[in-house]
């Protein structure tokens, strides 16, 4: 059956983290410049197996992201790695991207906090002129650090909410700790009009859907493709219209499931749970945005219109401005209306 191409769907991009987007071949240059020495995993130009619903599992991965984020060194590092980021995401006919960053992780080389917020605020400012994508942040706080740090962060991403941050995030492996622990940074965030998007309901099960909207504030689940396991849940973010960053490649990599195959996608959707297709780590799950489309259309046979719906859903789940998001569903419409490929 002839189809559309779906790297001419325009559609928002709502889980990407920063580290996680860089090219493999920019890894290798990056890590030859400073002197970084690579695994094998991180440098075979193959993405790494990965199995991280144990304990030994996620440390590996953690180990392996760790040491890919040692890369990004300077400010020519980080303007290469959004600049390049904001590149595929036209490829893959992204017109919207929101990324995550947690900047604890690059302040100690790039002069503190602030300096780095700044810095990658302006290389978004910089990529999002030169490429004509949106691009907006989203500060992520860390579970396996303290709350009081989260607290830090939050107060730092309201002080850039008219700079570009848009949303707080808290990642890491939701099995560790509990959500309430991070509630008053969540509130911080909230109060300061930031959009609450955390981790849950991916290497945990349902509840931890649930904890994220009680206890957080959630208005956007990072995951929470476990939420199929529970149809009250499910009925839940229907009837708030609570989207979750479903990333079906990550999660076969992972090991939350066997194969593509198994991902609840098609649950979710005809649940009426909004749906916004993510990326999350192509660095080391090998696949961008596109490809999560691909296997949406492939694997759990969605059709050129449900394709299309998935990618308003996407839309209407960023922090877009109402003027772009109606452009953005306009262009979708054009796009299903349009010739088959």
């Amino acid at each position: 059956m002839e189809q559309r191409d779906l790297r001419a769907l325009p559609k928002a991009h709502l889980h990407l983290h920063f580290t996680g987007s860089m090219r493999p071949g920019t890894l290798l240059e990056l890590a030859a410049k400073h002197r970084v020495r690579l695994p094998e995993a991180l440098s075979s130009g193959t993405p790494p197996r990965l199995h991280a619903t144990d304990e030994r599992g996620w440390f590996r991965f953690q180990r392996l992201y760790d040491t890919a984020r040692s890369v990004l060194r300077d400010e020519q590092d980080i303007r290469r790695l959004v600049r390049e980021t904001a590149e595929d995401e036209v490829a893959d006919g992204s017109r919207w991207l929101e990324i995550q960053v947690d900047p604890t992780s690059y302040a100690p080389r790039l002069g503190g906090l602030i300096p780095a917020v700044e810095l990658v605020l302006d290389a978004v400012r910089e990529a999002s002129a030169a490429t004509g994508v949106g691009i907006r942040v989203l500060v992520a706080a860390n579970r396996m650090k303290s709350e009081m740090d989260a607290r830090v962060l939050a107060r730092l991403a309201v002080r850039y909410a008219d700079q570009g941050v848009v949303g707080f995030g808290l990642s890491n492996d939701e099995r560790r700790g509990l959500a309430r622990d991070f509630d008053r940074a969540f509130g911080i965030a909230r109060k300061g009009g930031l959009l609450a998007a955390p981790h849950g309901g991916e290497l945990a099960g349902p509840y931890s859907v649930r904890d994220c909207l009680d206890d957080l504030g959630a208005g956007r689940i990072g995951h929470g493709v476990r939420a199929a396991e529970d149809p009250r849940l499910m009925q839940r973010l229907a009837d708030r219209q609570v989207t979750c960053e479903v990333c079906p490649a990550s999660n076969v990599s992972l090991g939350v499931y066997e194969g593509p195959g198994a991902v609840p996608l098609r649950t979710l959707f005809e649940a009426g749970v909004p749906i916004a297709l993510g990326a999350d780590d192509p660095l080391l799950f090998g696949s961008r945005l596109v490809e999560q489309y691909r296997l949406a259309r492939e694997v759990h046979g969605f059709t050129d219109p449900e394709l299309a719906e998935l990618a308003r859903q996407s839309v209407r789940g960023s922090r877009a401005p109402e003027g772009v998001r109606k452009e953005l569903l306009g262009e979708i419409d054009a796009w299903l209306a349009g010739p088959i490929a």
